[in-house]
């Protein structure tokens, strides 16, 4: 069965990530693990900690069957607190688990789709897993990609879901997923300036945001989503 990871700073989880995380376990019918990006080991953390944000997901996906949180970049960071963490350290560390032949994707937005050459040892990605990238109406991608990134992923998109399950890595799917309006930086903008916001992120998130008292100091600042 295909493994898929959704990696992402969750900073903090919202409806928008649950969507998608929903349209993926849906429509590929696979389990889809959560996986939240470690503190940056040289500059202050996002707006919460990352254990802090890997309890608010757990909360988010408490109910949610077939969404499960992975903390595997986090115990990796315990482990070499100094050094930076790259997918493509996680993607060898999952080969080293899973082995060779178990179909492996990753679950990403299309904008960082469009990122992926500032990537660190971007092409060798496509050796160790899938991409399933998330789109939705007026995606970057109907804009074109760039000449390079263009060349090296015209033979690797799929509009099949069993493609993915029949072999280890490689390819491209596509993932249609409802428009949702929601961003973590202008969720973090909301809370620091009083407005409105606990109708973008689940019940129990949200509660928990507002017990720890998070996002209230520098929560203006734009940072990751």
């Amino acid at each position: 069965m295909l493994q898929l990871f959704y990696g992402g700073t969750f900073d903090p989880i919202h409806n928008g990530h649950l969507a998608i995380a929903r349209a993926a376990r849906d429509e590929l019918q696979v389990p889809v693990r959560l996986m939240p990006a470690a503190d940056p080991p040289h500059r202050a953390p996002p707006g919460a900690s990352a254990q802090q944000r890997a309890r608010l997901l757990d909360l988010a996906v408490e109910d949610e069957p077939g969404l499960c949180v992975d903390r595997r970049e986090l115990f990796r960071a315990e482990r070499m607190p100094e050094a930076r963490s790259y997918t493509v350290d996680t993607l060898h560390e999952l080969r080293a688990e899973q082995g060779d032949a178990v179909p492996l994707a990753l679950l990403i937005g299309a904008d960082s789709l469009l990122g992926l050459p500032a990537w660190r040892e971007w092409r060798s990605l496509f050796e160790l897993a899938h991409f399933v990238v998330a789109d939705r109406p007026g995606s970057p991608l109907d804009d074109g990609l760039p000449p390079e990134l263009s060349a090296a992923l015209s033979s690797r998109w799929t509009s099949s879901p069993e493609a993915l399950g029949s072999r280890p890595s490689g390819l491209l799917y596509r993932l249609s997923h409802p428009l949702q309006p929601e961003s973590a930086t202008e969720i973090r903008r909301r809370i620091a300036a009083g407005d409105a916001w606990r109708h973008l992120v689940p019940e129990r998130v949200a509660e928990a945001i507002a017990d720890e008292r998070l996002y209230l100091e520098g929560a203006a600042t734009p940072g990751p989503l």
